[in-house]
């Protein structure tokens, strides 16, 4: 109608909106859709605020080793770099360089680390940064169910105790280890090897990554390239450790660095079932170092990379997901053949086994069947103290998980877009 005023049709609704629609339509996929991953561990990640809250408020703090470091990094406060007289009531100091810093600010924030209280509450937001950390690499391949974060942080005592009650230097440096690695899937590659490097300096397990690293940082840039990586891990370490190596050498490296360090029969989770006397038999250890290299090696060749596939091919493929699974099977392995675990070194491979298990290697088991091999490991590592069936359950389904991965195709993808960022950014750092 001339000079009438036009009707308008209903609003058409938001974006915003529109997905919320979507989502309550599907509330009942919201566990098992990978899509819906950053909600549900965005939800996970508030509730962790107060169940650590709680338990730092509710449950006993037991004391094991953190009187120990304070009196290690005191030593060194005193004035005392040689590291064969640095030592404390568990025993002689036995961690490289960047323990001794980190542990040395928490002695001055700690007033002398009697402030244990303070303390837990430091350790609860390294908690929660590693949970930050571990959930955005869940959230970037898009592996595994939302459902099964649950067992990730909430559902586990045994890494609530690590952190929070036992404050232990483990989380510490697996917090780093996590960083690094989002820093290689982002393509950071020179600053990642650093970060990795400073993780290195906190406690050494996490040199059961080591490998996986090496052959990816071989795979993305060749051996020219990788030379100035390893350089720079080389550097910070030597760096770290300079006023202790210019005291005694010998020392920093032999206590620091120790590769053949004996463990006590008596705190092993996973070889109670042995007899003692082979628990500590010297060719055992060489038999489980042979073990580790072996299986390293075939993995290298025969799953981590197909001889099929031209370089030139490999570097135009999108290799994110293998970043994190070579990685983390890379530490696996380690874990697999350990000469012994402590409680403690749960946290080594925890935030992992969830990727390991809904990765490609593992495709054929059913879900049940994936959370049970979680929850025997979960009761394997809470049985205290160990007996011969939960360090045998804990083989099982070590072995379980290792073969399934060896059973999975070689790792291969579809030619995607090239990251052509990935060198532009490791130029910059």
């Amino acid at each position: 109608m001339a000079g009438g005023v036009r009707r308008r049709g209903p609003a058409s609704p938001s974006p915003l909106w529109g997905k919320l629609q979507a989502l309550w339509q599907d509330k009942h996929l919201v566990l098992f859709k990978t899509e819906h991953t950053l909600l549900v561990v965005s939800v996970l990640w508030i509730l962790e605020i107060g169940i650590n809250f709680w338990v730092i408020q509710r449950v006993a703090y037991t004391e094991i080793d953190w009187k120990a470091y304070m009196d290690e990094v005191e030593g060194v406060i005193n004035g005392t770099y040689d590291y064969t007289q640095l030592k404390g009531d568990t025993g002689p100091l036995v961690y490289p360089a960047g323990f001794v810093y980190i542990f040395t600010a928490l002695y001055y924030i700690t007033s002398h680390g009697v402030n244990i209280r303070l303390g837990q509450y430091i350790f609860a937001v390294f908690y929660l940064v590693t949970l930050l950390l571990v959930f955005r690499i869940y959230n970037r391949t898009k592996k595994v169910p939302p459902y099964v974060f649950f067992f990730v942080c909430c559902a586990s005592y045994r890494i609530h105790s690590i952190f929070v009650l036992r404050l232990f230097n483990d989380p510490v440096a697996m917090m780093l280890l996590f960083a690094a690695i989002n820093l290689f899937m982002d393509g950071y590659w020179t600053l990642g090897c650093g970060v990795f490097s400073l993780a290195v300096s906190v406690k050494m397990n996490v040199l059961l990554f080591a490998p996986g690293l090496l052959f990816l940082l071989m795979w993305e840039f060749g051996l020219i390239r990788t030379i100035p990586k390893l350089s720079l891990c080389a550097a910070i370490q030597l760096l770290l450790g300079l006023p202790f190596l210019l005291d005694n050498p010998a020392g920093y490296v032999s206590r620091a660095f120790d590769l053949g360090r004996q463990f006590m029969f008596k705190w092993t989770v996973n070889w109670r079932f042995l007899p003692e006397w082979l628990f500590l038999n010297r060719y055992f250890h060489l038999l489980l170092l042979a073990a580790h290299l072996l299986t390293l090696l075939l993995f290298a060749f025969r799953r981590w990379k197909s001889h099929e596939i031209p370089s030139f091919v490999l570097s135009v493929l999108n290799i994110q997901p293998q970043i994190v699974l070579i990685l983390f099977t890379s530490n696996f392995v380690g874990m697999c053949f350990s000469r012994s675990l402590h409680y403690q070194f749960y946290v080594w491979y925890f935030h992992t086994l969830p990727y390991l298990l809904w990765s490609g290697g593992v495709k054929k088991l059913a879900h049940l069947l994936r959370v049970l091999i979680l929850g025997l490991i979960e009761l394997s590592w809470n049985t205290y103290p160990s007996t011969n069936s939960s360090s045998a359950a804990l083989h099982v389904c070590h072995l379980i998980i290792l073969l399934c991965l060896w059973l999975a195709p070689p790792l291969t993808s579809a030619p995607t877009q090239k990251q052509e960022h990935t060198a532009d950014k490791d130029k910059r750092h």
